[in-house]
């Protein structure tokens, strides 16, 4: 499972996933009622010559998250950039803090 960080601001879910060496075409982006769910592949580099040592992950990957709260599917976003992926889930309703005036009502 990649690295990921999941934030939340008044008005989206941002999810940032880090998936260094992987191309766009090699990443899915779905949302399952609440779930988000993000798959794709590592794919090895072809080399020549003798490969020593690897520490780095190839294959299938699969990273899953659970969304708190009501948001709108049709309006999420992702990018892939500097091994980055950052999905943008907007929130259903925005809530706003405002105050309110309280005026001086005269009695009569």
């Amino acid at each position: 499972m990649p690295a990921a960080d999941v934030s939340e601001t008044d008005a989206a879910y941002i999810v940032e996933i880090e998936l260094p060496g992987v191309h766009r075409e090699d990443v899915d982006v779905e949302l399952d009622g609440n779930e988000l769910v993000v798959t794709g592949e590592v794919k090895e580099k072809k080399r020549e010559g003798l490969l020593r040592r690897r520490t780095r992950r190839v294959g299938n990957f699969e990273y899953r998250v659970t969304l708190p709260g009501d948001f709108r599917p049709d309006d999420v976003e992702a990018s892939l950039a500097h091994g980055v992926l950052t999905i943008q889930v907007p929130k259903a309703q925005t809530t706003k803090h405002s105050k309110i005036e309280v005026s001086e009502s005269s009695s009569k």
